[in-house]
């Protein structure tokens, strides 16, 4: 009988208890919470989501060139390509070998420059260097646009 006494006393002492089990718990919380807080800070736990690719369109507002001032001239082409509608003007020569010697500078820096040869009322005869041409007005506008910044006086030509 003295056996099966310490038989159960020994069984029912090595059973876990719930308490045990809560106590457990809450001490690993507050372990969690103080770890949680990083000096003055309490930083709140990081939830994952998996990352889902999404295709975004974006559209470029059209812009209006239509105030964009243009110079009308019946010019002559002197040597490049071809002129198409619109031209960007970078400089003005009186003397051909100085609107050739921009022209030669600009085609170095992979433009496709031309001179044209204008005969105006008020200076006579002046040579145009015409650093890009398109047949939009709006294309031409952008390029002068970008041109204006090394060329200030940079306009827009319209061949008649």
């Amino acid at each position: 009988m003295g056996a099966a006494l310490v038989m159960v006393f020994a069984m029912s002492s090595c059973k876990s208890k719930e308490s045990a089990y809560k106590k457990a718990y809450e001490k690993a919380k507050a372990q969690q919470t103080e770890a949680a807080v990083v000096g003055n800070q309490q930083t709140t736990p990081v939830s994952v989501t998996p990352v889902t690719t999404t295709t975004t369109t974006t559209t470029t507002p059209t812009q209006d060139y239509s105030n964009v001032s243009v110079r009308t001239e019946n010019v002559t082409l002197v040597s490049g390509a071809p002129l198409k509608a619109y031209s960007v003007v970078v400089g003005s020569f009186g003397v051909k070998a100085n609107a050739t010697g921009l022209a030669n500078t600009l085609n170095g820096k992979g433009y496709s420059a031309r001179v044209v040869q204008a005969n105006t009322a008020s200076n006579g005869v002046m040579y145009r260097v015409c650093a890009t041409s398109y047949d939009s007005k709006a294309e031409a506008a952008q390029s002068r646009n970008s041109l204006i910044g090394q060329y200030p006086g940079a306009w827009l030509l319209y061949q008649k």
